[in-house]
């Protein structure tokens, strides 16, 4: 054993989790290859190699998050894969979305990835609609049912319920504080909307 293998053999215990600031994760360190540090994921998965020197003992928010990340992966093994839109063929910007989409899947970013799903498939609703049988919608008033009007005081909650006309919110407002000498009222407009395809 070379002095620079004892020296990362005495940096770290076998089992250490540590952070990997070259490939921005946390694993665990599993032993050295050559002047490598061997570093597996939290919960299993491929093992990479590691510059020691640059190597750090994970934080408990970096642990945390790593035990979570591979919590998630044995809940749910490709999910995230059998959710996500595939590119379409010969699309540059198909391919450049799902291109950072496989990045953050590979660096385990969540959020990336998911970023990256939003615009891939706001992309192809744009660009694809047709090809991809996908319906656009639109959101279009419900002519069959017309507006309802609603009031409640703010000093009792007391409410007037869903009324067809202003008219009969009003007078339930003069009721209430004839009967009470409430004043003071939170009104609402509802109307109701259809999602239709255009």
């Amino acid at each position: 054993m070379t002095e620079s293998d004892e020296s990362i053999a005495s940096q770290f215990e076998t089992g250490t989790v540590v952070y990997d600031p070259a490939s921005d994760k946390v694993g665990e360190y599993r032993g050295q290859a050559g002047p490598y540090a061997l570093l597996r994921p939290l919960g299993g998965g491929r093992e990479w190699e590691a510059r020691p020197e640059s190597l750090r003992t994970a934080t408990p928010g970096e642990r945390l998050g790593a035990a979570v990340r591979a919590a998630n992966s044995r809940s749910f093994p490709g999910a995230s894969e059998a959710h996500s839109p595939a590119p379409v063929r010969d699309c540059a910007a198909c391919a450049d979305l799902a291109a950072l989409r496989d990045d953050a899947r590979a660096r385990h970013d969540g959020s990336a990835e998911t970023d990256a799903d939003v615009l891939l498939r706001r992309h192809q609703r744009r660009y694809h609609a047709p090809l991809l049988g996908l319906r656009e919608y639109a959101l279009v008033p419900d002519v069959s049912a017309g507006a309802e009007y609603e009031t409640s005081c703010t000093e009792c909650r007391a409410g007037s319920g869903a009324r067809q006309r202003p008219a009969d919110v009003e007078e339930w407002q003069q009721g209430h504080t004839r009967e009470t000498g409430h004043a003071r009222y939170r009104r609402t407009v509802a109307d109701y909307a259809v999602l239709a395809a255009r």
